[in-house]
């Protein structure tokens, strides 16, 4: 039971890159600004303690490791905030569907194509879907048109991501805003 504890109370403990006495590596390349050398770790270590700064191992796996000196509150300050910034950038993708009817009119189409645009427009993929009822069935050639009529009229903001596929009553295809534009 309490080496169970132990794992737990580590795997709790923040990630964070060693500092100081924690750095085990015999010799260590030491960059300050555009100068690098390799050092011991003891020598490192007290050329920080001189600078009355902290040693922080940058790339342990690297050998010998690289480390900085520089202040460890500071260094993890813009370490969380180059993250934060990072998580802005990666805005998780959803896929927005929207649907209308074999006898949906053209007004209400342009009003379908203008909402895929805003969805693109916030880099969403877009699901359209056209559904048939009842005797709709029969005519399957006219509602691939339609779609195909709403995917058109959004082709200057969008690229085909998954052909029109026939699912059931349904026709859909996904559409994914141009890239680099």
């Amino acid at each position: 039971m309490q080496k169970r504890r132990s794992n737990i109370a580590s795997f709790r403990k923040e990630k964070r890159p060693r500092i100081n006495e924690e750095i085990r590596a015999p010799k260590v390349l030491l960059v300050d600004g555009e100068n690098t050398e390799t050092l011991t770790s003891e020598e490192a270590l007290a050329r920080a303690k001189a600078q009355e700064m902290d040693l922080i191992e940058i790339s342990p796996k690297a050998v010998p490791p690289v480390v900085k000196i520089t202040d460890f509150g500071r260094f993890m300050y813009q370490l969380k905030k180059k993250e934060q910034k990072q998580k802005s950038h990666n805005k998780q993708t959803e896929v927005k569907m929207l649907r209308f009817g074999f006898r949906t009119e053209q007004h209400d189409l342009e009003r379908v194509a203008d909402r895929a645009r805003e969805f693109l427009a916030e880099r969403h993929l877009v699901k359209l879907v056209v559904r048939l009822r009842g005797r709709e069935m029969t005519n399957k050639d006219y509602a691939r048109q339609k779609l195909l009529g709403v995917v058109d009229s959004l082709m200057d903001v969008a690229e085909i991501e998954q052909e029109i596929r026939a699912q059931g009553n349904m026709f859909s295809v996904v559409v994914r805003g141009k890239r680099g534009g």
